[in-house]
């Protein structure tokens, strides 16, 4: 299953491609750690961790301390798919990440970004 193949991927071989996403556009990698921390609860430490251990996305999910109260405010389209619409539990928290990152790369206030 197609759905299977996500989950199982590695957060560590998708968090560098974040980076240099982020870093193209003229951000940095403490905001987009700032990012991925608000929605996870993860703090830096843990994060790193996750990093090191190369944990799939739903590990990465699963182990998350707390997703973010505010972060069913995000919606929008990522990839063609309208985030709303996104059934399975799993694949919207990665759509959430996606678009997270997404908003951060374009140059999106963080207050903004952050729901606050």
């Amino acid at each position: 299953m197609q759905l299977e193949r996500v989950f199982a991927m590695s957060f560590a071989t998708i968090y560098p491609l974040y980076v240099k996403k982020v870093e193209s556009k003229g951000r940095t990698r403490a905001e987009l750690d700032d990012v991925l921390r608000w929605l996870t609860g993860y703090d830096a430490q843990q994060l790193a961790k996750q990093i090191e251990r190369e944990v799939d996305l739903r590990t990465f999910f699963k182990a998350a301390p707390r997703l973010h109260p505010k972060a069913k405010l995000i919606t929008g389209t990522i990839c063609g798919v309208k985030i709303e619409e996104i059934e399975d539990p799993l694949m919207k928290k990665i759509r959430w990440m996606d678009k997270l990152v997404d908003e951060l790369a374009k140059g999106r206030p963080m207050a903004k970004v952050l729901r606050s």
